[in-house]
């Protein structure tokens, strides 16, 4: 398959300053073994359509609400993302379970709903340092699996992101066995939910403190297919670098 080497910018790059990341990262020399996306603010996703149209690189939301329209002031509906043409849609990322309060139940309508209305869901799992320390990592990991893809359609395309909690934004990582492991252990339950075929052809990327110069040997591992990339999302040549390690 083909790797995905997506950038989570998190709240940050809005619109003027999305329009001039975007600008520097179209004359990057972007790999072309890889599937590049970038996941801007929604106050972001129309200046990145206009940027990115005619392009290769695909855009996405990092989050949604799961109904098709209503009174929910403050929300974002998934039929508005594709009218901004969203391809993919970040889910349970760990910022949105710690500080908004997201569940595997809640994930599981956002997989449900993202499908319903052709956007490729792209859901987030992944440990604490208490849960790691207590090699509860497996255990973690399968629940927000097992829940947040319960309502998931087999015959239609999901994503799947680890990043263990640990290492998002501390500038720890997994070592390439410790992500490698996961990786495995997580497909392994991807054949048991969704049956061999799908397991196989589903992309699981890592994500935590992944930069240039750890990306290589990560990308070694049989079951990385790509990186979920945070800060060093935000400069394009730096980006463009984690997309160009050797296969």
């Amino acid at each position: 398959m083909k790797r995905i080497i997506a950038g989570n910018w998190k709240m940050n790059l809005g619109p003027n300053q999305a329009r001039v990341f975007l600008s520097e990262l179209t004359k990057q020399d972007l790999s072309k073994k890889a599937e590049w996306v970038v996941f801007p603010p929604f106050v972001s996703l129309a200046e990145t359509q206009k940027a990115l149209t005619g392009t290769s690189i695909s855009w996405g939301a990092q989050n949604a609400y799961p109904a098709e329209k209503g009174a929910f002031t403050g929300e974002v509906a998934v039929p508005m993302l594709i009218d901004l043409g969203c391809r993919y849609l970040l889910i349970g990322h760990s910022e949105r379970r710690q500080f908004f309060g997201e569940t595997n139940d809640s994930c599981a309508l956002k997989v449900q709903t993202a499908q319903a209305f052709g956007l490729i869901p792209m859901l987030c799992v992944g440990e604490t340092l208490a849960q790691r320390d207590s090699n509860a990592t497996q255990e973690v990991v399968t629940e927000q699996l097992e829940k947040g893809l319960s309502e998931a359609h087999k015959d239609k395309p999901l994503t799947i992101a680890y990043e263990p909690v640990w290492a998002i934004g501390t500038g720890k990582v997994a070592t390439p066995e410790q992500a490698q492991s996961v990786h495995l252990a997580i497909r392994k339950v991807l054949e048991r939910l969704l049956g061999p075929a799908k397991a196989k052809e589903t992309a699981i990327l890592y994500g935590g403190s992944v930069k240039a110069d750890n990306a290589a040997e990560l990308a070694k591992q049989a079951d990385i297919n790509g990186f979920l990339v945070g800060g060093a999302s935000l400069e394009p040549k730096s980006f463009a670098q984690i997309g160009s390690v050797p296969l």
